[in-house]
Order: C-alpha cells, then structure tokens, then sequence
C-alpha cells in the first residue's frame, strides 16, 4: 500500500466564506460601536499612562488597538470576548482602588477578580472544557457541544482577565516595577494557553467541528498542569522586577509574536495526532482512495494485511511519541531523584500515558468521530503556516532587540540556535508540502515531532544551556 504524502490538495471551497467584495461592507453598527469603545478605552489608557511611555511604546499602544479592532471585525466573537475582558478587569482596578493589600481584603478580587485567583479559575475552565469535550465525543450530545465550547470561552475570557490584572498589579507594586505580563514562564505559560485556545476555537468556528477539542484542549491541559506546578512549589505566581535584560519595549511585540508562533505549532501537532488516529482507526477499506492506490496490482488482501502491519506499527510509534510529550517536562528540571518522581510529576506522567493509551485503545470509535482526513490536514497546514510566519518575525523582532540589548543581531546563544532549529523544522515542512505536495501520515508525524522540538526550544534551552537568555528555572 501507497503512503499518500504526495496527493494532490483537496478542494475546501465549502469552507470559505463568502467574502464581499469591500471588507467595510461587511461591518454592522455592532461593529462599529465596539471600534470606537475599544479605541476610546485604548486612549483613555494613554491619557492615564502617558508620562510612563516613549514615543516606542505610544506606536505600540496605537498598533494594539488596531489590531484589537481588525481583529474583531475579522473574527466577531472576539468582540464579546475582548468586551467581558475589558468589563471585568476595569472592575478589578475599580476595586483595588489603587492599593494592592486590597487584594486579601476584598471578596471580589482575593477569590475571583484578583489575578493568582483568575488564574485559578481558568485553569479549572480549561480542565472542565477538556473533559466536556471527551464526553461529548461519545454520547454526540448538542448541549455538551454548546457547553464544551463555552467553557474554553469562558477559560479564554478569564485569563486574559488575569494577565490584564496582572499588569495592573505590577505597577500597584511600584512604578519602575510595573511590566507587560510575559516577562517569565509562570506568565507565558498562561500566554500560550490562551493563545492554543484562540486560535483552536477559530478553526472550531470556522469548520464547523467539535471533535477536535478533546485533542487540542489536552496540550492545554498539560499546559496547565505546568503551570499549576509550578505556582505552588515554585511559588513564580509572585511579581518580581524585570532583570535589566528584559527592561525593553521589544519584550511587548517580540514575546506575544513567539507564542502565537508556538500556540499554532502546538495546535497543529495536536491536529497531526488526531490525524493518525483517523488513520490508525479507519478499516483499509472505509480509508480513502488516496490511502488506497495500488499501483503495483497487489492482491487486495494483502493490502488489508499490509495496512494491518503499519497501523499496528503506527499504534506503538503514537504511544511512543505521546508519551514522550509527558515525561518532556520530567527533564526539565535538575536534581531529579526518587521523592521527586514520587510526587507531582510521577501523578503527571501517569496519568499522560494512561490518556494516549486510552485514546489509542479506542481509535476504531474515535476515528469514526473525527473531521475528514482533508479537513483536519487543512487545519494542519494552516497551523503551521500562521506559526511560522509570527515565529519568523519574532525572529527577527529578537535580532533587533539582540543587536539594542547586545550590540549584535545574532551571536549563536543557545536559545538563538535552537529558534532557528526549530524555524528550519516548520520552513522545510511548509516548503515539501508546497513544492512536493507533502500531505498524508508522514506530514501529520512531522507536526508531532514538532511539537517536541518546540518544546526544548521553549524550556529545555532556558534550563539546561547557559546563554544570554537562560532566564528561567525550575
């Protein structure tokens, strides 16, 4: 049997919107009255900040807000999201009242409006979406679609709430302590997630599929699980004062561009598993016709013993590489011993494979459920194609800020190297998929690998190569 990595693309028009022919023709008084509410918040902002600022982060400030905008107008029910986010964070600066000790004291914000208890509160909504999203994919319920999806809007909505927060609190601290909230892993981490999540409820929005949740959400989850972690133990919830290296306005543009890079990456390696456990799943004979050219006349039989072979082969591959994504935090820290992989990490670990194992016991039934193969191999490519294209101009963002930090562009720093390990990974998936036609099990096992290359490059660098930018630690 033929490996389709080289089919030919597959038409998608029913997904494509019809699109007018002048975008301002699209926009409704909705449209309108958020636009100039979001600027006038965006000024208002200003007005209150203005001596804090140079002329940088003016430009910045301004870019935000049309980009807030664009994007609401691009995406509509980002107007609702980025609405309750601006509602409740100008509630919690409300009830602060410009002290920080209000924090303990008031009920609204030391259980709710407060940014650690935000946090809290999505990471609880990211878990219940999950696992919405797992029930649904077996009793196919509308209500639980509904529910699903509103949860990880709602996760969305309330973590963004915290980073806002977040910001506020920093600047309660002190003045020359205040800073944009993705200064350390604690606060990308929650980046991330939110970002994994917007863009895979897009994609949800725009193809009108559900069943891809249960998978997505789990990279949130573990995500999460990370995070948790390491508020607790590490006690990295606290806002500390930006070493001097980070006290730049290149940070706000250079950092959120990275993770939308890595939100994308992730989402398509998630893509990519449920891919091939479409693949693995799907009985030769219900697979498509790509899956099954027989261009040397084998014996239909021994195409079904053949197919057999590789997805028993591809089973072990997955569980392999899934559990792989588990322990991948596991080494993310030094003096490991045995009380360590007695505590949280082994529950962790645990509990990661017991999940991939699971899946892949059920791959006949969840492969029934999942989008067609063109559908999810659509999301894939597009993914990556939106990551790599943040990713290479965070880049080049982070060669700029090298070259007013460092006095040089580039100077082969650990973390520098490994951003281009992973550039090239994405470059030359993008171009055998254009130029070869690469589609099929083989993209979909790439996208996962690259899932654990990114991986390293966003903690394993930080931890275990020393470098310019070895600002983390566990």
């Amino acid at each position: 049997m033929n490996n389709p990595n080289h089919t030919t693309p597959v038409d998608l028009s029913r997904f494509a919107d019809d699109m007018p022919k002048a975008w301002w023709k699209k926009l409704n008084l909705i449209d309108v009255v958020f636009a100039l509410a979001t600027l006038s918040l965006f000024a208002f902002g200003a007005l209150k900040t203005w001596h804090l600022m140079d002329y940088y982060e003016v430009t910045i400030l301004i870019c935000g807000a049309l980009v807030t905008v664009a994007l609401a107008w691009f995406w509509r029910p980002l107007q609702a999201v980025f609405t309750c986010v601006a509602l409740l964070s100008v509630s919690s600066v409300l009830l602060y009242q410009g002290q920080l000790s209000r924090g303990e004291t008031v009920f609204g914000l030391k259980y709710m409006l407060a940014s650690q208890p935000a946090v809290m509160w999505m990471s609880v909504l990211f878990v219940l979406s999950t696992l919405t999203y797992w029930v649904n994919v077996f009793l196919d319920k509308s209500i639980l679609t509904w529910l699903a999806t509103r949860l990880a809007y709602a996760a969305l909505i309330i973590g963004f709430t915290a980073l806002m927060v977040r910001w506020h609190e920093s600047y309660l601290i002190a003045v020359d302590v205040g800073h944009i909230p993705v200064s350390n892993l604690y606060e990308v981490f929650i980046l991330f997630s939110l970002l994994t999540t917007a863009f895979y409820l897009y994609y949800e929005n725009h193809y009108k599929t559900t069943q891809l949740g249960a998978y997505v959400m789990l990279v949130v989850c573990m995500a999460v699980g990370f995070l948790l972690w390491y508020s607790v133990a590490r006690g990295a919830h606290e806002i500390k004062p930006l070493i001097p290296a980070l006290q730049s306005w290149w940070m706000k543009i250079h950092v959120p561009a990275n993770f939308i890079g890595y939100g994308t990456f992730s989402l398509a390696a998630m893509v990519g598993f449920a891919y091939l456990i479409k693949y693995v799943g799907t009985p030769y004979d219900a697979l498509p016709a790509a899956f099954r050219t027989n261009k040397n006349d084998v014996p239909p039989a021994d195409l079904v013993r053949r197919h057999a072979q590789k997805t028993r082969i591809a089973t072990i591959v997955l569980w392999v590489l899934g559990a792989a994504l588990f322990v991948e935090p596991l080494l993310f820290r030094t003096g490991m011993n045995a009380a360590y992989f007695s505590t949280y990490w082994a529950i962790y670990f645990a509990i990661g494979l017991t999940i991939v194992g699971a899946i892949l016991m059920m791959r006949r039934h969840l492969a029934a459920k999942l989008p067609d193969f063109e559908v999810l191999d659509d999301i894939m490519y597009k993914s990556i194609a939106m990551g790599f294209v943040f990713f290479t101009i965070a880049t080049i963002l982070g060669a700029l800020w090298a070259a007013d930090a460092w006095g040089k562009y580039w100077s082969w720093d650990p973390k520098e190297t490994w951003a281009l390990v992973v550039w090239l990974n994405y470059a030359a998936w993008l171009h055998l998929r254009l130029v070869a036609g690469l589609r099929g099990t083989f993209s979909a096992y790439w996208a996962l690998i690259g899932l654990l290359i990114t991986g390293f490059a966003f903690l394993g660098v930080n931890i275990f190569l020393s470098g310019l930018h070895s600002y983390g630690g566990l």
